[in-house]
């Protein structure tokens, strides 16, 4: 099996385009040589389906007026046959549209009609047959379209019978709605150029239409028309004596109304090549400008990841970059990546020479602290037995604070028993040490800068501090600040007393630096040492996140 032979990002990007676009303007022409055969077939489906959305818009509007008629026959007014009551509160709740309710006898005689004021003189419903239609058949049903004798407009109606028990109060309840609203929720925009939209009654009259000159109420849309809609919805031709024209219908859900779509086959033929006569022109166009495209980001490429390969360079020599800016998100996110990579590199050599460089000033503190050890327990021992057991004690509990802080690292370990566990090799007697403040659980990384610090106070203290002299005492307390605000605050302080006076060093070495900087620096906080007559004071004043996950549960620490 052979590889593709080496080339430039220029070369397979332009492949790229290539390789997209030609099939794409293949598949063009195709559909160009089967356009006349399925032209027509598509104008059919859309034709229809423009017919079924306009059917379900004006079919929406009706079953919100019969909704609207089944709650107004719910009204107490009616129910206790107050018609004025019923008449003002019919009229307030439709104030804002082109709605007017009608209440009629069996008769047709209007009883009350909002379009007027109540007790107006009032004669029949201008459609008796739709009326006597909906009573007859007990359900809700649309009228035909009608001139009204109260309004002088072309209206219509939707008509719910009433129930049995408000037999008394009327026949029927109608909500009537001028035709020419309806019309105004009819949307042309879907449809060709030249085409037209209607909504037919059972009759064939035009309820509603779209802007056509040659549409009118008065008669019939089409007499020939009707008897073609033999199914649900579809499509026919020849309407309105053009062979050229098609009609697209949909009949209403439970209503006897058809919504249509017709106009001129040539038109929407004509705008379908137009279009795909223009989609070839701008792929040909597209092709040209993706190529010059590909070849202006192949040179953008090839100077980005340039720069990156320089980058990367400089990381493997070891040096500490920073992030090249190039003009793609994901080759900036590589030079990030590639800076942080770098720093963090040059972060870790630093560790390990800080590492080193504490293990061997732990080394000298061990034997220091091995040596005032030994003096300190020699001062007090009576005979050789007790002095081996004093020191077999003290370098036995130096190991189990390291066995401490190495079972406790993952879960945390309670600051008490942190402080515990390194003062306890320094200091001989109990009484020299007093610990003070609310215990917590530290989490791993504080165990161990806090561990280092306290080591280093500790060997100091033993070295120059008060834990040099028998009469020497340690003081250790901390109390978290702001404990109800969002950047709780731990104060913790070291105080010597009893011990020799001290002042500060002229040179800090390295232990100091542990105790003042390191302690600032890990802790994100404020170091402050007082060197006083009596000993070495020294606080740390840092946020409480530095030390905990989240704010501890001081009643249950342990």
């Amino acid at each position: 099996m052979f590889g593709l032979p080496k080339a430039s990002i220029g070369f397979f990007l332009v492949a790229m385009v290539c390789a997209i676009a030609l099939p794409m303007l293949a598949f063009v022409a195709l559909l160009l040589a089967q356009l006349q055969i399925n032209e027509r077939s598509a104008l059919e489906s859309r034709t229809e389906r423009e017919a079924q959305s306009l059917a379900t818009g004006i079919n929406r509007t009706l079953q919100e007026m019969s909704t609207t008629l089944k709650l107004l026959v719910t009204s107490p007014e009616l129910d206790r046959g107050d018609l004025e009551a019923f008449h003002n509160r019919a009229q307030a709740a439709l104030r804002t549209g082109s709605l007017y309710v009608i209440l009629v006898d069996e008769n047709g005689q209007q009883l009350l009609n909002t379009r007027v004021p109540y007790g107006s003189d009032l004669g029949k419903t201008s459609n008796l047959a739709a009326l006597q239609s909906a009573v007859e058949s007990g359900r809700t049903e649309a009228s035909d379209v009608f001139l009204g004798m109260t309004s002088g407009k072309w209206v219509f109606n939707v008509t719910l019978p009433l129930p049995e028990e408000l037999a008394d109060k009327g026949a029927a309840l109608i909500l009537t709605k001028n035709a020419d609203e309806l019309s105004r929720l009819m949307s042309p925009e879907g449809l060709p150029e030249g085409w037209s939209a209607a909504i037919l009654d059972s009759a064939g009259y035009v309820v509603a239409a779209t802007d056509n000159p040659g549409i009118s109420r008065e008669n019939p849309f089409d007499d020939a028309l009707l008897p073609q809609f033999t199914r649900f919805r579809g499509v026919v031709y020849d309407v309105l004596g053009a062979d050229d024209n098609m009609v697209g219908y949909a009949r209403l859900l439970g209503w006897d109304w058809t919504a249509i779509v017709w106009g001129p086959v040539a038109t929407a033929q004509a705008s379908i090549l137009t279009t795909w006569q223009m989609l070839i022109f701008g792929g040909t166009s597209l092709l040209a400008i993706a190529l010059a495209a590909a070849i202006f980001l192949a040179r953008q490429l090839r100077l980005s990841i340039q720069g990156i390969a320089d980058m990367a360079e400089h990381v493997g020599r070891g040096e500490v970059v920073s992030p090249q800016a190039t003009q793609i998100r994901e080759l900036d996110r590589v030079a990030e990546a590639l800076s942080v990579a770098s720093f963090d590199r040059s972060q870790a050599e630093d560790q390990i020479r800080l590492m080193l460089r504490e293990m061997a000033h732990r080394t000298k503190n061990l034997l220091a602290v091995l040596q005032a050890m030994i003096n300190q327990s020699a001062r007090n021992a009576e005979t050789v037995e007790d002095l081996e057991s004093a020191i077999s004690q003290r370098i036995t509990a130096l190991g189990k604070s390291t066995d401490l802080l190495a079972a406790k690292e993952i879960a945390g370990v309670p600051i008490r028993r942190v402080i515990d566990s390194h003062l306890s090799t320094f200091v001989a007697d109990a009484d020299h040490l007093e610990i003070s403040g609310e215990d917590f659980r530290l989490r791993a990384e504080s165990v161990q800068n806090l561990g280092l610090v306290l080591h280093e106070l500790s060997t100091n203290a033993v070295k120059y501090g008060a834990l040099s002299r028998p009469e020497g005492r340690v003081r250790i307390s901390w109390e978290i600040h702001n404990v109800d605000s969002d950047a709780p605050r731990l104060v913790l302080t070291w105080h010597e007393r009893g011990g020799p006076p001290v002042t500060e060093p002229k040179h800090k070495g390295f232990g100091t630096q542990i105790m003042e900087r390191h302690a600032a620096w890990t802790f994100g906080g404020k170091v402050d040492v007082a060197y006083g007559a009596e000993g070495l004071t020294w606080t740390l004043d840092a946020p409480l996140r530095a030390f905990v996950e989240e704010p501890p549960a001081l009643a249950n620490a342990g």
